[in-house]
């Protein structure tokens, strides 16, 4: 653009113009003025009053469109902050840079956006511009000198504040932080949305008075309400996004956890259509969800249909939750066993509009029941209903007061002179009486040795205050049994063949072997002694020694039950001392 193009453009350019002109007149004027002196004449009066005037008229015409362009650049100013603001999702930057051109604009030294914490009702600085005369002076995380009281004047009456000089201004006089902070002009206007206060925009000036004008408070009002507004919505906005951060999170969370969770889940429609799918229902009935998902649950569930239908239209009857076991022939697994659960779908009206299912494959469980009840038959029934507990056990062991209890229900000589088979019918006979009574007392069989059975009581896998004497009930138990085997087959044996014996004392418990084979057992000078006991014991005998009875009579285990007959101590391998021996009855 030429000089002339531009002149023409600008008003103050031509008042420029205009102005070089009044004064090229001015010294004309004076010159003749001067000249007209030297011959004794005067210019009239007029002529010089009215260049005057007109010098006069022009300065005020000049300030006027200072003003108004000044004006005219601050609603340019405005009208760009306002696009900016509402168009913009990063509100703090946007804020942040028309807080600085305010500042240019007003001429303020600085400002602030002071706005209300929705949670607390506490005020906090949300744009802080410092960058006037005196330079930044706002430590990280200090709060700005600036008049608090003012702040808290325009929240609480909602009108502007305009204080051209606060030092003079009465309403001001007893305010403390003016006279500390060195406040001149202040102007601080409030942020309203829909008739509620949020907050303030505050700017001021330390070092010159009288800097804010009606005009500023006006550009300042103007720009706090659209503040406010942009404010508001990016309030609105960021909650919006916190909340569908918070949906799709709890989404992602529900769809990880329906994924991940171990058992079949199937949601079926009001017209028996598959809805739902998730990975564990696909991998028990073996197949793709998306061959699942749409489709009748008929087909779905292949020949558990027929069974199953008349269970879904059961649940959306009643509306009651129902479970059931069903078996189903799955083309490529075979043979399954399922356990379903089945509760109504609701609505957010609570009207019932379909079945969830929950379905768990128990095909591992019957298989693993069957494999136990096997065992049952091969290993001691304690041992397999420890089984966990056992091998959690550490290799080594753990030295503990136990009572163990050997009994040779059959001796080998007492057995019938019949084929091998036969003895051994015979002898399990013994043994599984022996094996009952150990059982209900709550003894743990430690191993079966031919015609011997040796239990443990008060082990890790037993523990039982009162051992010695429930190993006693379990002996006199097993006696009475005996006894009653002796009348079913027609015998007499004179003496008794059972021969019992036992002893309490601390022994070590625990797993030997190796990893991948073990065995819980108990070993110690104990176990050896409660075997010389009984190897000691005189056929159709339940033999205990002093320690054993010790237990018993300081436990208060009802002594006056049972008959203690005192004989001679016991002698045997190992022992240094002979031991006081009883024989046990039931007290008559």
């Amino acid at each position: 653009m030429s000089e002339a193009q531009e002149t023409a453009t600008n008003p103050v350019a031509e008042l420029r113009q205009l102005e070089d002109h009044l004064n090229a007149v001015n010294e004309t004027l004076e010159a003749q003025r001067e000249l007209l002196l030297r011959r004794r004449l005067a210019m009239p009066a007029a002529v010089v009053k009215g260049l005057e005037q007109l010098k006069q008229d022009f300065k005020r015409l000049e300030n006027n469109v200072l003003e108004e362009q000044t004006e005219l650049r601050q609603l340019r100013a405005l009208s760009d902050m306002s696009t900016r603001i509402t168009n913009s999702l990063d509100i703090d930057t946007v804020l942040q840079e028309t807080m600085e051109l305010v500042i240019v604009l007003t001429n303020a030294e600085r400002g602030y956006i002071v706005l209300m914490n929705e949670d607390s009702g506490e005020l906090e600085f949300r744009i802080s511009s410092e960058g006037g005369l005196m330079g930044r002076d706002l430590s990280p995380g200090g709060r700005p000198q600036i008049s608090m009281t003012v702040v808290k004047e325009v929240i609480d009456s909602g009108a502007p504040l305009l204080a051209d000089n606060a030092f003079k201004d009465e309403r001001l006089a007893d305010n403390q932080s003016i006279i500390n902070f060195a406040l001149r002009s202040v102007l601080c206007v409030p942020l309203r949305y829909k008739e509620r206060i949020i907050g303030v925009v505050y700017v001021d000036n330390r070092l010159v008075a009288g800097i804010f004008t009606e005009r500023e408070l006006n550009l300042m009002m103007a720009f706090a309400n659209t503040a406010a507004v942009a404010i508001a919505n990016a309030r609105m906005y960021m909650r919006a996004e916190q909340i569908l951060a918070e949906i799709t999170q709890v989404k992602e969370l529900m769809d990880n956890i329906f994924s991940s969770v171990g058992s079949g889940i199937i949601a079926i429609d009001s017209n028996d259509l598959v809805h739902t799918f998730n990975r564990a229902a696909a991998e028990i009935l073996d197949l793709r969800p998306d061959a699942a998902v749409g489709y009748d649950v008929a087909q779905v569930l292949q020949n558990a249909a027929l069974e199953i239908e008349d269970h879904l239209n059961h649940v959306k009857s009643r509306d009651e939750d129902h479970s059931l076991e069903l078996s189903a022939l799955l083309p490529r697994r075979g043979q399954v066993a399922l356990a379903l659960s089945l509760s109504p779908l609701k609505d957010s009206n609570d009207m019932t509009q379909g079945v969830t299912m929950v379905m768990d494959d128990v095909t591992h469980l019957h298989e693993h029941e069957t494999t136990i009840n096997a065992m049952k038959r091969i290993l001691p029934e304690g041992m397999v209903d420890q089984i966990n507990e056992i091998a959690n056990i550490e290799m080594g062991g753990l030295r503990r007061e136990v009572t163990c209890v050997f009994a040779d229900v059959r001796p080998w000589i007492t057995l019938p002179d019949v084929a091998a088979s036969e003895k051994l019918r015979i002898l399990n006979q013994y043994q599984a009486i022996a094996t009952a009574c150990i059982h209900e007392c709550g003894g743990i069989i430690d191993k079966y040795m031919g015609n011997e059975v040796m239990a443990l009581f008060n082990t890790q896998l037993n523990p039982e205050p009162h051992h010695a004497r429930m190993a006693l009930e379990c002996s006199l138990l097993m006696r009475d049994r005996f006894v009653e085997l002796y009348r079913e087959t027609g015998i007499r044996p004179d003496p008794h063949y059972y021969i019992i014996g036992m002893f309490t004392g601390v022994a070590t418990l625990g797993n030997v072997g190796s990893f991948q084979r073990r065995e819980f057992t108990a070993l110690g000078t104990s176990i050896n002694t409660a075997k010389r006991i009984q190897e000691n014991a005189a056929p159709g005998t339940v033999t205990i020694v002093q320690g054993t009875l010790d237990h018993i009579l300081a436990n208060g285990d009802g002594s006056r039950q049972y008959d203690f007959q005192p004989r001679d101590p016991i002698y045997g391998k190992g022992l240094s001392a002979g031991m006081q021996a009883y024989e046990v009855y039931r007290s008559a």
